[in-house]
């Protein structure tokens, strides 16, 4: 497996009075990273968000970092404003940015489900025709730019991986696999370890993440904890430092045949740099 990093681990590095992108690609190739992840950034247009993601793009493959994924956000639920229809055709924009940056896959969210107002047909099952449509729709636009497209265990509704293995079959397309991120489902309160066994079979890409966690019977631990969907509270950790078995979920991808990159997704406390750096360091001895 290689490593790479997320380039939204970085936090507020990234911003243009600090590091910025390109110095955060710069920090990750010297940490030893050899591929990042992009999230969305805000742009003007559709068009100047094109010019900047081929910038970067050049960039890293003048310095020799491999541009592996763009990560961007959707709701096939309730749409832009309401309208599916616009929210498939804004995720088929996305595809032409990371096909600009280079990245060869793109992760997007299904939904983080319907408002709570709404008492009935919430269920998974209900919405799956729903979501399996946007999914199929926005993959086979993404296969004609050499996009593949995945889906991550992430945002409560669709972070099961019973859920998302019944979403990935539904599509039932060659181009559409899954965004294994190993530290992911605690939030839905799952062990990390069997739903990666579940899901690896099914990756096209992963992430490595970390968490401390407490029972949500205890006191609020404070600053920098927030709450999985069953109440219990986690917060980032640097990898190796939290509670989720990353050499077992390690083994569980390479048993499920996966052999490709494991991004860094650090959301700690700590120093980013730090962070990523510590994190690297133990994520390469866990790999072996």
């Amino acid at each position: 497996m290689k490593i790479g990093v997320s380039l939204y681990s970085f936090h507020a590095y990234a911003g243009e009075d600090s590091l910025g992108m390109k110095g955060c690609i710069a920090k990750a190739k010297e940490i030893g990273c050899e591929g990042v992840d992009f999230v969305e950034t805000q742009h003007e247009s559709q068009e100047a968000y094109l010019a900047h993601a081929r910038e970067i793009g050049a960039y890293c493959r003048e310095i020799g970092v491999e541009a592996v994924c763009f990560c961007v956000g959707s709701d096939f639920l309730n749409g832009s404003g309401g309208d599916v229809d616009a929210e498939i055709a804004r995720v088929k924009g996305r595809v032409d940015i990371a096909a600009a940056y280079g990245c060869k896959l793109m992760r997007h969210d299904a939904t983080p489900g319907y408002p709570n107002d709404k008492k009935f047909g919430r269920s998974f099952d209900a919405v799956l025709p729903i979501l399996t449509k946007a999914y199929r729709e926005v993959t086979e636009y993404a296969e004609q730019r050499g996009v593949k497209t995945c889906i991550e265990n992430h945002g409560f509704f669709a972070q099961d991986a019973e859920r998302v293995e019944k979403l990935i079959n539904a599509v039932g397309h060659p181009n559409f696999g899954a965004l294994v991120d190993i530290g992911n489902f605690a939030c839905a309160d799952e062990d990390s370890a069997r739903s990666v066994g579940i899901m690896a079979p099914y990756a096209f890409h992963s992430h490595a993440k970390d968490f401390h966690k407490k029972n949500g019977s205890l006191d609020n631990p404070g600053e920098g904890w927030f709450q999985s969907r069953a109440c219990n509270y986690l917060r980032g950790s640097i990898i190796g430092h939290g509670d989720v078995p990353v050499r077992q979920c390690i083994n569980a991808l390479r048993r499920g045949g996966y052999d490709g990159y494991m991004m860094i997704e650090f959301e700690g406390m700590e120093d980013p740099v730090r962070g990523i750096t510590v994190g690297y360091n133990n994520l390469k001895r866990f790999i072996g």
